[in-house]
């Protein structure tokens, strides 16, 4: 088999109806530092039994608070950062170490693009360099490769003659951003995770990027994890939105229904924060109280419980499961769930008084 042919576009194996990435269990843990002899070691829980499904060409939004494991929850997906337990399964194949998809041809069929656009590139190497680097060492000719960069730096908007010969402190963080995902699109890859990829950039260049996006997956048939603290940039870039609270998964639903009508409190807080134009709709109060909870010794029960005007004392005993409010809709909280024993369970989402601006 050629080089080329070994870089050649992956097939699609299962169809459209087999999700292209199925995660399931995720954990990581980080051990701290400190402690006496005698005392037992403490760890951070990053990532706490993570799952989630992600379909073919589709564009799932990752959103939570500074801290709640979404970046850690990205690196563990592509590898970067070795998980304590969970499954991950590619287009029908399982990744790892126990047979399956082999780590190098997973990563070849997932790239991520980082936010630091500047510290993902290599100062010493030209742009043309730099996208064809990838290419070559993983077998592809020196002059193929360079063809292969020239082109993408090319669909980016930065043409090969103009910017080829320069390097990373040249440009703009615009500019760097699209060689980064110029370097990404390289490998021709299948799924692409997008961390904060757009949250350096000024309102002007970031549409510019988002728009380019749009098109490449068009174009390409890509599939997107984006993660953003930007609530307003995911909902004009994603399919479905999945929020994390404290490691963990609180809601996953569609676009229209999470941002029209989230179930979770936690959600409809985050909602409530976003800007809008509307003056009838202003928030003139904090929609959250309190800070999160210490990662190390989260609460027993539900996470989100000391910040929640709907705590009851099953929230504190009981931590709750995903429960699918409609077809498609998920959210771990005790309010949708009948059987919970929630003095508030049987009452709907819809009738109890949501904070200003939710849904704006």
């Amino acid at each position: 088999m050629s080089a080329d042919s070994v870089l050649a576009a992956p097939t699609d194996r299962g169809g459209p109806a087999q999700p292209l990435l199925r995660v399931s269990h995720l954990k990581k843990r980080f051990a701290l530092r400190g402690g006496g002899v005698l005392e037992a070691r403490k760890y951070l829980r990053a990532v706490d039994d993570v799952g989630f499904e992600i379909a073919k060409a589709e564009t799932l939004g990752m959103v939570g608070e500074s801290g709640c494991g979404k970046s850690t929850t990205a690196r563990l997906i592509a590898r970067l950062i070795e998980p304590d337990a969970g499954e991950l399964v590619f287009d029908g194949d399982a990744v790892g170490r126990f047979g399956g998809m082999a780590l190098k041809e997973f990563r070849r069929n997932l790239q991520m693009v980082f936010q630091d656009s500047a510290a993902s590139l290599n100062p010493r190497l030209a742009l043309l360099d730099a996208v064809a680097y990838g290419p070559r060492v993983h077998g592809l000719s020196a002059s193929a490769a360079r063809h292969r960069a020239a082109a993408l730096l090319d669909r980016v908007g930065l043409a090969p003659a103009q910017f080829g010969a320069r390097y990373p402190h040249e440009l703009s963080g615009g500019q760097r951003q699209r060689v980064n995902i110029a370097r990404a699109l390289a490998f021709e890859p299948r799924l692409v995770i997008l961390d904060e990829a757009v949250a350096a950039l000024d309102k002007s260049v970031q549409a510019q990027v988002l728009n380019l996006l749009q098109e490449l997956k068009v174009e390409r048939g890509l599939t997107y994890l984006f993660i953003s603290h930007d609530l307003q940039v995911v909902r004009y870039l994603a399919d479905r939105v999945l929020v994390m609270y404290l490691g963990r998964v609180v809601e996953i639903g569609t676009v229209a229904r999470l941002y029209g009508a989230a179930r979770h409190p936690y959600t409809r807080a985050l909602l409530s924060a976003v800007p809008s134009m509307d003056p009838s709709r202003r928030t003139e109060r904090s929609p959250l109280a309190g800070d999160p909870p210490n990662p190390i010794d989260p609460p027993s029960g539900c996470r989100f419980r000391d910040r929640c005007a709907h705590a009851a004392e099953v929230c504190a005993r009981i931590e709750p499961a995903l429960f699918e409010t409609v077809p498609g809709h998920l959210a771990a909280c005790h309010l949708d769930d009948p059987a919970s024993g929630h003095p508030e369970a049987r009452v709907p989402l819809a009738s109890i008084a949501m904070p200003d601006g939710v849904g704006a």
